[in-house]
């Protein structure tokens, strides 16, 4: 019986929305592991700090503040545990960056350079902009009460993987995600709310540009890999 004329549209349908499958944006135990655990850890702190008792909560988060009477104490136990809370909880920007950046970057990476991506942008950009603290203290220009300055977050992690993630995206996604979200840190920045922050989160940006030839190394092993995989 020859095929309808319809018939190939209807067959592309199911095609198409399989391509889509806009659930890969969410990370999953098995497909996404560390992106995963990190998200539920980070929903864990995130619920105590809304629902914590306050005064348990502040203490805590001074606790696991990278300021640089912290760094100089304790640098690698402030530099773990400030990561593991998100500045303005729940309602932040960032949670939504976390979730679906992190999972698309580990998708194709693999979870161990994920952590490394993160992990490098958040030491690195915490501490170039912690250490002029300390530097400006000692020469006088800022008040000794900086050197207590309260800073925790992902923020810097999140935005090394932004910087990485754009390396691998096609030529057009890859400009409207580092200029929107550049125009974004930039429009921040102006505020001068919290430049040193506003600093940090260009920085992070710009470390995460810097893996692009570790992490396209990596995506092309993966794919290479894959494709032997194949039976013929």
């Amino acid at each position: 019986m020859p095929a309808q004329p319809g018939a190939p549209a209807r067959e592309c349908v199911p095609s198409a929305r399989r391509r889509l499958r806009p659930w890969r944006l969410l990370p999953t135990p098995a497909g996404t592991p560390f992106t995963f655990g990190y998200a539920c850890l980070l929903l864990a702190t995130s619920l105590f700090m809304e629902f914590g008792d306050p005064h348990t909560v502040a203490a805590a988060l001074r606790g696991s503040s990278t300021d640089v009477a912290h760094l100089s104490e304790h640098p690698v136990r402030v530099l773990l545990a400030s990561a593991l809370w998100i500045a303005g909880g729940l309602t932040s920007p960032f949670v939504i960056a976390f979730v679906v950046v992190l999972t698309a970057l580990e998708r194709r990476i693999g979870g161990l350079r994920t952590a490394g991506v993160f992990l490098l942008g958040h030491v690195v950009a915490t501490l170039a902009t912690e250490v002029p603290v300390g530097l400006s203290v000692m020469a006088g220009h800022l008040p000794h009460s900086s050197l207590h300055r309260l800073d925790y977050g992902v923020s810097f992690g999140v935005a090394a993987s932004i910087g990485a993630l754009a390396g691998l995206l096609p030529r057009l996604p890859r400009v409207l995600v580092l200029g929107g979200f550049g125009a974004m840190l930039v429009q921040d920045l102006l505020t001068f709310e919290d430049p040193m922050t506003g600093w940090g989160h260009l920085l992070a940006l710009a470390i995460g540009v810097t893996t692009w030839p570790l992490v396209r190394r990596r995506r092309r092993s993966a794919r290479t890999a894959r494709g032997s995989a194949t039976p013929a």
